[in-house]
């Protein structure tokens, strides 16, 4: 009884965005193109220390690491997110440090003492 209702539930999940896969991927695709299309400008806007080549590059990097989820509406829920974030990169919503937030390496070991943690800005 209980696994008929867990298939039941399983079957009335309702999709975000994309019926099928193929429909997520265009949606990712779309997303891309768009950011791709977009970081000549974002450059320019923001005037941030890094070429064109280096934004796309890990504008690469970025949707690489993504490309892994099964679930199609976590791919749907990632593309909204991303069309949040270039509308308010677009919109000049953010500012500069917001956006080379994007170039911080996440390999840096975290800090252990006060002062350590004050100037690296955490907590």
């Amino acid at each position: 009884m209980a696994s008929q209702a867990v298939k039941r539930t399983i079957k009335e999940v309702k999709p975000i965005l994309s019926v099928d896969r193929e429909e997520a991927r265009k949606r990712v695709l779309n997303l891309y193109k768009a950011w791709y299309r977009q970081l000549p400008y974002i450059v320019k806007a923001y005037d941030i220390p890094k070429n064109v080549e280096q934004c796309r590059e890990r504008l690469r990097e970025e949707f690489t690491k993504h490309d892994h989820f099964p679930d199609i509406r976590v791919i749907d829920m990632l593309v909204i997110k991303g069309q949040m974030e270039l509308k308010e990169i677009v919109n000049v919503w953010k500012q500069k440090g917001h956006v080379m937030t994007y170039f911080k390496d996440s390999l840096e070991p975290k800090p252990k003492d006060f002062l350590s943690k004050f100037l690296s800005g955490k907590e």
